[in-house]
Parts: structure tokens; C-alpha cells; sequence
């Protein structure tokens, strides 16, 4: 008489099914290997995204139009990556634009490490971005970056801060040059085919928000104002004020980009 008794079942051993499951999600896992030994998670658009967002003051639908659809499309991934990283992600859906900042930590005993550079403006750049962004409140047209001012318009707009003592008029307009040169860099004054003329970048409404805007502009028609009733002759305070708010994070190895 045979025995039908039914043989036990060992649960350790997968069937078919699980072990073809077990092998997709490997796959999936190494399926964004992009050379030999790749272990990232990301896919190339999204890593182009990150490396964007490392080197550039900010990415926008206008600068860097694949990379800010990959934003959109990766945003927790992106966001998670630059954590790691001691740095935090912005995006502004709005005016399609993202940007980094670096991450602060709550303990006072101990701060995180930055990859960041946090320069403050010297007192020629914050009069300018100062202009800039009343220049995008005052001619906001449809559409990003839009908004397109002259060099001499800068230069004049600066001399109204100008102390009556200042007479070197080469040095302070050297001085506005390089102001102009350095938001160039950060992409905030973007080139056109005219050296003169420069597009304004719509993430100066990110970097002064109407708070911050009328805060600056007071504080340096104020300094403006002390200085001239306070200065007797010599030298004019230049250059990286020490009374000048703390600005984010810049970078400063951008290049500026050349439109028609």
C-alpha cells in the first residue's frame, strides 16, 4: 500500500515567481549603470540635474531647460541626494527656478561641513541688486527674464549713493564693473550680443523678496545718509561693509551665458 501522505512544503526555498521577482528587482536596481562599476540610483537626466544644481547659483526653465524638467520630475530623489550632502533644495514652481542653500544645523557645538561659499555682496553689488529687482517690480513683462537694463543705467543708478567726498570717479566705477561682472558670474545679469545690455534673471525676485528688498533699500540710503553727514574728508568706506547683511550662499565660478 502506497504512502500519500503529501511531503512537507520548505518555505525557505522561493518558487519561480519570487525568484524572477528577486532577480527584476536587481535589475532594477543596476539598471541606471551608466559606466563599469556604477552604482548610483539615478538616472542620467537626473544626475545631469544634480551636477547642475552643484555648480550653478540656480537652475531654471530658461538656463538649463532639460535639467529643470528633471527637477520637476525628481524632485524627492534630488532633494534627498543634496541632503546627503548638508545642503538643501528650493524649487520655485512659480517662476521655474531651483536653487541650493546650505543646510543649518540646529546644535550650536556643532555645525555641519559646507561645500558653500558665503560671501556677503560688497556694497556696490547689493546697490545694484537692489535696482535690479525694483526694475523687475517696476517692468515685470509675461515671461522669465525679460526685464533688460544698460550698463549705463547701473552706473548712474550707483552714483546716486555716491558720498560727497567721493571723487575718484575711475575707482567707483571700476568698482560697479565688477559688481556687474561678478552677478554676471552668478547669473543674475545674463549677457546679450550687446556688451552693454543685460538681461535681468528672474531669480532676483527669489534672492530679495519685497521684505528684503525695502529692508536693503533702506538700510543703504540710511549708511548713505550717516556717511555724508559724518565724513570730513579722505576715503570713503568701500568694499565689503562690515554693516551690510549677511547674504546667501553665492557661488562664483559660474560663466555667465551670451544671448542674442
Amino acid at each position: 500500500m502506497s504512502d500519500t501522505t503529501p511531503a512537507p512544503v520548505d518555505d525557505t526555498v522561493p518558487d519561480d515567481d519570487a525568484a524572477s521577482a528577486m532577480q527584476d528587482d536587481e535589475r532594477d536596481e543596476s539598471s541606471f549603470a551608466l559606466f563599469e562599476g556604477d552604482e548610483g540610483r539615478l538616472d542620467e537626466h537626473q544626475r545631469r540635474a544634480l551636477v547642475a544644481l552643484l555648480r550653478h547659483s540656480y537652475v531654471s526653465s530658461r538656463t538649463h531647460p532639460d535639467e529643470w524638467r528633471a527637477v520637476l520630475d525628481a524632485e524627492y530623489q534630488l532633494r534627498s541626494r543634496l541632503n546627503d550632502l548638508f545642503l538643501e533644495l528650493h524649487v520655485d514652481r512659480d517662476r521655474e527656478v531651483a536653487w541650493k542653500r546650505q543646510a543649518r544645523s540646529e546644535s550650536q557645538r556643532r555645525a555641519f561641513p559646507t561645500l558653500l561659499r558665503d560671501l556677503p555682496y560688497t556694497r556696490e553689488e547689493t546697490i545694484v541688486l537692489v535696482y535690479l529687482r525694483m526694475r523687475l517690480r517696476a517692468d515685470a513683462r509675461p515671461g522669465p527674464d525679460q526685464v533688460v537694463v544698460d550698463r549705463s543705467e547701473i552706473l548712474g543708478h550707483v552714483a546716486g549713493f555716491r558720498p560727497a567726498t567721493a571723487t575718484d570717479r575711475t575707482r567707483d566705477e571700476g568698482r560697479v564693473a565688477k559688481a556687474v561682472e561678478r552677478l554676471v558670474t552668478a547669473r543674475i545679469l545674463i549677457r546679450t550680443s550687446d556688451p552693454d545690455r543685460f538681461r535681468v534673471a528672474s531669480v532676483v525676485e527669489v534672492l530679495l523678496p519685497l521684505e528684503r528688498l525695502l529692508e536693503l533699500d533702506a538700510w543703504l540710503r540710511t549708511t548713505t545718509a550717516q556717511t555724508d553727514a559724518t565724513t570730513t574728508g579722505g576715503e570713503p568706506t568701500d568694499g565689503d561693509d562690515p554693516g551690510l547683511p549677511t547674504d546667501t550662499d553665492t557661488d562664483t565660478d559660474d560663466e555667465g551665458e551670451t544671448e542674442a
